[in-house]
């Protein structure tokens, strides 16, 4: 019998910057645009990608330096993950950080970086790439 994987036996504060960042399951979601309701305080994902996002891959163009380029970009850690209501249920972060184990579609689980856009829960298909909307017209 084999050992449990990383994300069943640490907690996000344990994991290894390699451990933490394979995480990602590379949906995009968390790079679609957002706005947040005046009234309510609902935040909702428009279909508009940021403009670094690669629309076919949904992996960020400028990962390394994205929070320097992009001052709306947050990046995640294991002590903001919890204090970010805008990821999606589906978010593995999230789901780790909540107790839960990872889906079948994840790429640690399947061990294919494309089941996320087969399992259709990905940005890919489903947004408007940010390089080709104007700023002003994202509302």
């Amino acid at each position: 019998m084999g050992r449990a994987p990383f994300w069943k036996t640490k907690k996000l504060d344990e994991m290894s910057p390699e451990e933490w960042e394979s995480l990602c399951d590379g949906c995009g979601l968390c790079c679609l645009e957002k706005v947040r309701d005046e009234i309510t305080g609902e935040i909702r994902d428009l279909a508009v990608s940021c403009r670094y996002l690669d629309m076919s891959s949904c992996r960020c163009e400028i990962y390394e330096v994205r929070t320097m380029v992009n001052p709306d970009c947050v990046k995640l850690t294991p002590e903001n993950v919890r204090k970010n209501p805008w990821l999606p249920s589906t978010c593995a972060y999230r789901i780790v950080a909540d107790g839960g184990n990872l889906k079948a579609w994840h790429w640690l689980v399947s061990g294919d970086r494309s089941t996320v856009h087969k399992a259709e829960i990905s940005a890919k298909n489903k947004a408007v790439d940010g390089k080709f909307v104007h700023p002003d017209d994202i509302r």
